[in-house]
Order: C-alpha cells, then structure tokens, then sequence
C-alpha cells in the first residue's frame, strides 16, 4: 500500500516529506524552549548585553531558516513538474536572503539601541536607526532579486521612467522627510518636552520620519506631518524660564481709591504665601469697564511648577484676601434713573 503513487509520489514519499515538516517543527518549539528557558537565564547573568541581544535576534530568523531547509529537502525528495520545481526554488533563494536580511536588521537595530547613545546624539539615534534598517532591507531586497535572475539595472531603468510621477505622488512624503532632518538639526524640541501647535498642547512622544506624536492634557494621541511643524511656529513650553499668568479683576463702582490701591499692593504681596511664583507681581489699574473697574494684574510661575495647581493657589488667595479686605467683585449690573415730570394738563 506504501507503494501506491499519488500525484507522482508513491505514499511512503510523501509520508517522509510530512514527517520531515513535522520534525522542523518539532525542532523549532525545542529551540524556542532552549532559548527562553535556558540561554536567555544564562545571558541574563552575564555583565554585557551583546549575547542576550544576539540570541533575541536570532531566534526568529533562526526558526524560519529551519523551516526554509525542511521545505527545500522536501521539495528535492518528491517528483514535480520542472516548472513548479524551479518556482519553489526560486521562493526557496529568495527567503533564504530575506531571512539572513531580517536577522541583520533586528540585530544592528538592537544594537542601536542599545549602544548608540553612547556614540551618536540621542537626538539623531532614532532617525540614524531608522536609516541603517532601511539600508540593509534594500540591500537584502536587491541581493534576493538578483539571486532569482531579475536583472536590478533593468528593473531601477524601468522605475526611473516613472521617477517623476512618483515624486510627485510621494512629494508629501519627500517634504516630511526634510522636516524630520529639520527637527534633529534644528532641535526646535526633544523627546519628553512640552509643545504647543495649532492649537494642540502636550508632551512629545515620537519624533519620526514622516511625522510628530505628541500626547495631550487629555491623554488624546495627535500625529503631526513634520512638514507642517517645519513651516510653521512651535512653541517649547517646557524651555521656557517660567509661565507667564495675566489676571483681570473687577471691583465695584463704589470701591475708593484708598481700596483699589489696596487692592494692588495685596496683589503684589501674594509671592509672600504662594512660593511657587516668581516675586515679581506686576498689579495696576488698567480699564474703567462697562460693569467694573479692572486691575491687571501679572505674575510667573517658577519652572517645573505645577501651572495648574499653581494657579488654582494664587486664585484662592486672591479671593481670600479681597474677601478679607472687605473689596467686592463685579458682575454685569445695570442701573436705571427715572426722572419724575409735572402732571401735564389735560
């Protein structure tokens, strides 16, 4: 019954053959189990990093590499069709390269990682990563289609003719690119400060080749085209000395001028009980309103402050020490005369 041929093969062939797959397997869960079981303790006791990093690299690959192997002894053991044969063979050469290509970018990406920043500026090291990956996935990529007859002079002469289209397609893509280089040569702002842009206000998280992440007071995720961050203005909240804070009061018509001079010199001794504001209290009596009469007044919190929790003090001390002074707030009022006529005769 061994012997019975289907598609070619007699059943004892392709019972081998699965039986060989079957063993890769097996032999890859066995090398998955030995690598997180036994290497990764042992390379975790050691005083450097590089044996850890070149085991986590090279497990995937490894395994697929095993797989590749299996199938090409697979491939080799049955009868096929030339052209099916060649095709496979072709995969076969092809994946073989890719998967050398994906150990070298995870390893040197690793490396990277781990001891560029003790070479290269930690603002340049995402963008360099980034750069060294894509090299050797273009490499590889070119190696894999010469290795399967494609002809890769042709094949950039043929993608040359159609150059200008797609620069024109990608001119976005080409225009965040330049501002990426931009934001690493320029250093308007770095991983972890706080940025301001159209409108939008947090932290920076990534600072990509296409684009800018930053996370908001509202925990939101806003993804920013670097192009548009190269053109128009950023404002660096957390370079700045310290935060300017502009606050208008209004008091009653019938407060004195002995009360609104009161007033300001409370204003300026606030720094006394908030210790987290700069001395310099700019307070004075700007505008005579439409329902009050206004006191600007401004004051700076110190950096690295807390601004919300900073504000919400100065204000409960305003309003303490107003209330205390006995100095009354405005709100919109409106006050009617009435002018009493003679009786008119009939």
């Amino acid at each position: 019954m061994l012997e019975q041929v289907f598609f070619g093969n007699s059943i004892k062939a392709w019972a081998i053959s699965l039986a060989i797959i079957a063993g890769a397997i097996l032999l890859n869960k066995c090398i998955v189990l030995f690598n997180r079981r036994v290497i990764k303790k042992a390379t975790a006791k050691s005083s450097g990093h590089l044996d850890n990093l070149l085991f986590e690299s090279l497990e995937k690959p490894l395994v697929l590499g095993i797989m590749l192997v299996a199938i090409w002894v697979v491939v080799h053991r049955l009868n096929m069709e030339p052209t099916i044969r060649d095709t496979i063979e072709k995969a076969y050469q092809m994946l073989t390269v890719v998967n050398v290509t994906w150990f070298f970018s995870k390893f040197l990406g690793g490396l990277m990682d781990e001891y560029g920043h003790r070479t290269f500026n930690a603002r340049f090291l995402p963008l360099l990563k980034r750069g060294i990956v894509i090299a050797v996935w273009i490499v590889g990529l070119v190696t894999a289609l010469n290795n399967i007859g494609v002809k890769v002079t042709t094949l950039l002469g043929a993608l040359g003719l159609g150059g200008m289209a797609i620069a024109l397609a990608a001119q976005d893509s080409i225009k965040n690119i330049f501002g990426s280089i931009t934001i690493f040569t320029d250093a308007p702002f770095r991983l972890g400060d706080i940025i301001k842009f159209d409108g939008f206000e947090g932290v920076v998280l990534d600072i990509g080749i296409r684009s800018t992440r930053i996370q908001t007071y509202e925990n939101r995720m806003v993804t920013i085209p670097n192009y548009k961050l190269m053109d128009a203005v950023v404002i660096n909240i957390s370079r700045e000395p310290s935060r300017k804070v502009t606050v208008k009061l209004g008091l009653t018509y019938d407060t004195s001028p002995q009360k609104m001079q009161e007033a300001i010199e409370l204003l300026k001794d606030i720094p006394q009980a908030v210790l987290d504001i700069e001395n310099t209290v700019t307070a004075y009596f700007s505008d005579f309103g439409d329902f009050a009469m206004v006191i600007t007044c401004h004051y700076f919190i110190k950096k690295g402050r807390d601004i919300f929790e900073t504000t919400s003090r100065v204000n409960f001390e305003i309003l303490r020490r107003f209330n205390d002074a006995g100095l009354n707030f405005a709100f919109p009022s409106q006050t009617v005369y009435l002018e009493k006529t003679s009786n008119l005769p009939c």
